[in-house]
């Protein structure tokens, strides 16, 4: 950019990197029309030669891994990533996405490659709550439970963005702002009506800890209506809340095509312009989608003043300019990551890494896991053994190399045992008389194989084309959301037929959402979650298989037994929703999963019984691995308000640690409970601390009755109170 002005004297204010940011800022801007300025609120910004601007696309994704931009690391997808509850490791897996992000834009633009998915400003990561399993985009998000989803959508941010004083690394846009959950055919018009209780306690607050504790500087509106307002236009959400209570002051980006959603669907304006004008106004800076060029007849219509267009763009270089994108290479650190970073082998090994830790084991009757590795034969069977998209998910890249379940589990056993190999079933064909194969044509293969194996592991599940984002499910019979929970197509009759050999087997179970295998609770010895695993995932699940890695994934959302479980899908109401406040029994518990050692837990010690109003309160506990096989235990806090003026969830998470112990090891775990997590929210919205009682519940599971049934374990209990004054805090 400073070619021409080789005296430094002659440079352009908002060309001297020693200026403040704010001064470049407004000098750059000062210096560009109005037709200017409305091209760069467009997500393919226009150069603007004449100020040495190049070209800019501000769309891109990383939501396990940078995306869409070809060879990358594939992490697991993020529902898996949330069951590993391990937020130190996502930062890691964030720092290794961001170091791949910059050293592909580098290389980009010495190849002169500004095109989509080529930027440094990266619309992740998706902290939605996934508040329904019938959504398909639920496996994008990290669950169901708000304190999980702040947690790991914070750590997201940091490591994405990096933590120079002076320069992001990248930009993390946490989506979709908010109250957005499905259906996906209805989001362009549906309007989600939620009351202020349910929205500040329980779809705000990942938001809000990803602003002003991640300082994320950028935010995606939602494609929806919240309480009759468009999301991408709304001054509750983008100037009340987020500018004015959360302080945020980075730039707000529009869902692709929400803003022509505005008069073309939700009916709230009748043009393009009326709509650009009534998003700009309220605080939306960048539009994805075309609408934004109608800015300009807007100011001319008095519909938009030049002064907000001001706002907005300069929101938009202040980005800009923190990415180094102003200054010269050598005073940017991240612009000296090398290329050679990408799809290296330390980021395989973190894929590896997560992998493992995101396995959650649901059942494992009579210790027939972990399996021996000599066995004589073992049948791989089913439609996901062999399958590279139930590696990758939705919003992916593209592994230089990946490892299938059925390539890890033959890379793990011994030479000389056979491993036969049936795909079984098609992932959701029906049975039908009609002409051609019929649906259960694969069974004689998949039977020939189980009867001369001494153990089968069955693949099956779902796939991002019956799960994932309306417009990219080829097969999903909702448009990319899910009418039933069960095994699709004739995986169950598959399953059936299998186990009716006698033969021990193993579900492995590919999803990014819940599925109800009743059946397969009941009938199936021993059953592994895999979710989406990344390009390592096979390797994963042979490690866990054959004992090499000892499981302590526990589910980041509630598996229920059916649909007839759940409320209706468009009501936003989170009664009779998520562990915090359905009633009735679910098949798996949200923070469930199983291991192959035992832990105890001892020694749960609160450092008051009464604390004053506004105090913190630690909580400690003894862990010891009682068993005889190294493993990691998450230890998990939840807390119940037991004298509340307001309805209040069952119980709530409030604090979790993954542990490492060998057997015979013990650790002390300490959390610290704020007065902010004491609180509650009344019907009003408000965040209020009420003086009273209230029960700690810790252990290695959620403190339920179904949990303690599953997996035999104690959970300690103590009871605090809080006394003084009522106190109202800030939200």
């Amino acid at each position: 950019y400073m070619k021409g002005y080789q005296d430094k004297d002659k440079l352009p204010l908002y060309l001297d990197p020693d200026q403040p940011l704010e001064k470049r800022v407004d000098d750059l801007v000062s210096r560009m029309t109005l037709e200017e300025k409305v091209s760069q609120m467009i997500y393919a910004s226009s150069a603007i030669p004449r100020l040495g601007i190049p070209e800019y696309n501000w769309w891109n994704e990383c939501l396990h891994g940078v995306a869409a931009a070809g060879i990358a690391t594939v992490f697991p997808q993020s529902i898996g990533m949330a069951a590993s509850f391990d937020d130190k490791l996502l930062y890691k897996v964030a720092c290794a996405i961001s170091d791949e992000a910059r050293a592909k834009y580098h290389e980009f633009v010495r190849q002169g490659d500004r095109s989509i998915f080529k930027g440094l400003t990266f619309w992740s990561p998706n902290v939605n709550i996934f508040r329904d399993p019938r959504w398909g985009r639920g496996q994008e998000t990290y669950g169901e439970d708000t304190y999980l989803t702040g947690r790991m959508g914070v750590v997201f941010v940091k490591g994405l963005q990096g933590d120079h004083p002076k320069y992001l690394k990248v930009v993390a846009t946490p989506k979709h702002y908010a109250v957005h959950s499905g259906p996906e055919p209805m989001r362009h018009s549906f309007d989600a009506r939620v009351s202020q209780k349910d929205l500040r306690e329980t779809y705000l607050p990942a938001f809000k800890e990803c602003i002003k504790e991640g300082k994320a500087e950028s935010i995606m509106g939602a494609y929806n209506r919240t309480n009759g307002e468009p999301c991408c236009a709304s001054p509750t959400l983008l100037q009340k809340i987020l500018r004015e209570e959360w302080g945020f002051e980075g730039y707000v980006v529009s869902d692709c095509g929400a803003i022509d959603d505005i008069h073309k669907h939700h009916k709230v304006t009748n043009t393009p312009e009326e709509s650009a004008a009534l998003a700009v106004n309220a605080g939306c800076d960048l539009c994805c989608g075309r609408t934004f060029d109608s800015l300009v007849n807007a100011v001319k219509q008095g519909l938009i003043s030049a002064e907000v267009i001001d706002r907005a763009v300069k929101r938009l270089f202040m980005a800009r300019f923190k990415l180094g994108m102003f200054d010269p290479p050598e005073r940017v650190p991240y612009a000296q990551i090398p290329y050679e970073v990408n799809d290296c082998e330390e980021h395989r090994k973190l894929a590896l890494e997560m992998a493992r830790e995101s396995m959650v084991l649901l059942k494992n009757e009579g210790g027939l896991l972990p399996l021996r590795k000599n066995l004589n034969a073992i049948a791989v069977i089913g439609p996901n053994a062999d399958e590279l998209k139930v590696l990758l998910g939705n919003y992916n890249g593209m592994p230089s190399k990946y490892v299938t379940a059925l390539e890890g589990i033959r890379a793990k056993v011994l030479p000389n045992t056979r491993v036969y190999y049936a795909r079984g079933c098609d992932l959701m064909n029906k049975e039908d008389t009609s002409w051609g194969p019929k649906a259960t044509a694969g069974f004689a293969e998949a039977m020939a194989a189980a009867q001369r194996a001494d153990v089968v592991i069955m693949c099956l599940g779902l796939s991002p084309d019956l799960e994932g984002e309306e417009g990219n499910t080829s097969r999903s019979e909702a448009g990319g959301d899910r009418v039933s929970l069960d095994l699709p197509g004739m995986q169950e009759e598959l399953l059936k037929a299998v186990c009716a050999t006698g033969k021990p087997v193993v579900l492995v179970l590919f999803s990014g959402s819940p599925v109800s295998i009743n059946w397969a609770h009941e009938n199936v010895p021993a059953i592994l979650q895999a979710w989406y695993p990344g390009e390592e995932g096979g390797t994963a699940i042979a490690d866990v298989l054959f004992g090499d890695y000892n499981p302590a994934g526990r589910l980041p959302v509630t598996f229920v037994k059916s649909v007839e479980q759940l409320p209706p899908f468009t009501d936003y109401s989170m009664k009779g929703r998520t562990y915090r406040y359905m009633k009735d029994e679910p098949l798996y518990p949200f923070g469930y999963g199983l291991s192959y050692t035992t832990f105890e837990y001892s020694n749960l010690r609160l450092s008051a019984e009464v604390i004053q109003s506004g105090q913190p309160l630690t909580v400690s506990v003894d862990v010891k691995n009682t068993g005889k096989m190294a493993g990691a235990e998450v230890v998990q806090l939840y807390l119940k308000d037991l004298e509340a003026m307001a309805d209040v969830p069952v119980h709530e998470l409030k604090g979790f640690a993954r542990v490492k112990l060998q057997p015979g090891e013990s650790k002390t775990v300490t959390f610290t409970l704020t007065p902010r997590q004491m609180a509650l929210i009344y019907n009003d919205g408000r965040c209020i601390l009420e003086p009273g009682k209230f029960r700690v519940m810790v252990g290695g599971r959620q403190p339920d009755k179904r949990s303690e049934v599953l997996t035999g374990s104690d959970v300690l209990v103590g009871e605090f109170e809080v006394v003084g004054e009522i106190m109202e805090l800030e939200y």
